[in-house]
């Protein structure tokens, strides 16, 4: 599968009974919604990590069958937000809703429904969009527990939304939540061509890889404060050289990222290395470095230049 357009794409025409649409993936931080993407398109295109509010930009995946092409808009957690950086998210978030066909609403399944589920569902009632509540983790459900699918089907019964249960980690009923999917669209055209699997840059995507390795290693320690810039990327006949520059807001935490004689650069640049090979299909050599960029997440001179907009539509 492809991840960039070629110079002239073909999109074939869609026989009369094709489905089309855009499905927005909304939910709190951290219930599961970029592994559900990853999962429903067969490729990882949305970083995940342990820790909540890992998505920041509105990612495209695109799923297409011989029925059917779903555009799948992965957003970040709704959540109160803390800093300028929170409040794009957020509010990129909610305008996602109102340009979908269709809202995947994603809850925790193997908890009851909480006050930030009902916010959002709150939300989700006055917009137009069509909602499917999808309970994940059903894995991790205890089965003593019954309440807690009880909770999730009042909610469901009470908006007239339909409600499918899952679990994204381990794949379990996701075939059920797609013919959902595409019962629930319209028929429509191809949007894009049929072998691609997101609209985003390879750019976007190795620099997300590289985020989530951060994630990964450091956890609390640097929970939020990283933006990655891609800066160099040189396609050669045998390997891909590619530069990026990992900023952060305090010199305490390049300390950290860097480790003791550089030990924790060397582990993140390892396994970045191995995820963007996977990306491009070829050899990679990666070279990171970190820059100090105080307060960036406040600036909005810093957000636009890291690439943080609030999105439109």
């Amino acid at each position: 599968m492809t991840l960039e357009f070629d110079l002239q794409p073909t999109i074939p025409i869609a026989p009369a009974d094709f489905k089309s649409g855009f499905v927005a993936l909304i939910g709190r931080p951290n219930v599961g919604k970029s592994t559900l993407m990853n999962q429903l398109i067969g490729q990882k295109i949305a970083i995940t990590s342990p820790v909540a509010q890992t998505t920041r930009n509105r990612l495209r995946g695109i799923f297409t069958t011989e029925a059917a092409q779903i555009i799948f808009v992965d957003t970040p957690g709704i959540h109160k937000p803390h800093h300028e950086l929170g409040k794009i998210l957020v509010k990129n978030a909610r305008s996602a809703v109102a340009a979908v066909d269709l809202v995947v609403f994603i809850v925790d399944g193997s908890v009851p429904l909480g006050r930030g589920d009902q916010f959002i569902a709150d939300f989700l009632v006055k917009t137009e969009a069509k909602v499917i509540l999808g309970v994940n983790k059903i894995d991790q459900r205890p089965e003593h527990k019954p309440e807690i699918l009880a909770s999730y089907q009042e909610l469901a019964q009470q908006n007239h939304w339909q409600l499918q249960e899952f679990s994204a980690l381990a794949g379990d009923r996701l075939g059920d939540l797609q013919t959902k999917l595409i019962n629930a669209l319209d028929p429509g055209p191809y949007y894009y061509p049929p072998d691609l699997v997101t609209d985003q840059p390879e750019r976007f995507i190795m620099a997300e890889l590289i985020r989530e390795q951060i994630l990964i290693h450091t956890r609390q320690e640097i929970p939020h404060s990283v933006a990655i810039a891609i800066e160099q990327v040189n396609e050669g006949e045998e390997i891909t050289e590619v530069k990026a520059a990992i900023n952060v807001e305090r010199s305490s935490q390049k300390g950290i990222i860097i480790g003791k004689k550089g030990a924790m650069l060397k582990t993140v640049g390892t396994a970045a290395r191995q995820q963007i090979q996977k990306l491009i299909a070829g050899k990679v050599y990666l070279e990171l470095f970190v820059k100090v960029q105080p307060k960036w997440r406040q600036s909005r001179s810093h957000l636009a230049e890291l690439g943080y907009r609030v999105e439109e539509g």
